[in-house]
């Protein structure tokens, strides 16, 4: 067994060795790295739009302000359409756990038009109710996506009306890239597969 002795002379002399090299070579080269993953520039504006979004449904449900004897401020008026897509991703976060199930469940899958479609499995064949939950859920999700990719073609200078097509294909592309192992995902050509 090695003393103490010798592994605290070995780890001084490897500290001493690092601090040399360390103010001896200076900075060489001044290098910035930029990562750029497969994501389209179209993809990072509809990804950049959705984000911003998120992040004003976070304020609109944590911001309160009062004045100086304490009452309360009237609310900010937000223009219609904003407000709509706010509440459609409240409503989608609402839903989140159930959409996973039933993506994981196989009875709705991403289709390639960025809505999701609902799909009979034994369960939905005989619980009447079930298949009902599902499809009114899957209903209301497909409802807020079309609100939020509408809204995000309305703010987004480089889009008009007519690229709401474009858009929902460029979602559902997100969307399968972001599907789990063994969800239904419909691709470009119409064929279903699980991830």
């Amino acid at each position: 067994m090695k003393s103490f002795k010798s592994i605290l002379k070995k780890l001084v002399t490897a500290g001493l060795v690092g601090f040399v090299l360390t103010g001896c070579a200076g900075k060489l080269v001044d290098v910035n790295v930029t990562i750029v993953d497969q994501k389209t520039a179209l993809e990072n504006q509809i990804l950049g739009s959705y984000e911003e979004l998120g992040n004003e449904v976070l304020l609109l449900a944590s911001v309160r302000s009062v004045d100086e004897e304490g009452k309360l401020k009237p609310a900010t008026e937000i223009p219609k359409g904003k407000l709509n897509a706010l509440r459609a991703m409240q409503r989608q976060e609402f839903n989140r756990d159930d959409i996973q199930e039933f993506k994981k469940s196989q009875v709705a899958g991403e289709g390639n038009d960025g809505l999701l479609k609902f799909f009979e499995t034994e369960q939905t064949k005989t619980d009447t109710r079930f298949k009902e939950f599902a499809a009114a859920i899957i209903a209301e999700e497909n409802e807020d996506r079309l609100v939020i990719l509408k809204r995000i073609v309305a703010t987004n200078e480089n889009f008009t009306d007519k690229d709401l097509a474009k858009v929902q294909k460029i979602s559902a592309s997100l969307n399968r890239d972001n599907a789990k192992p063994g969800e239904k995902i419909q691709l470009d050509n119409g064929d279903w597969s699980a991830r």
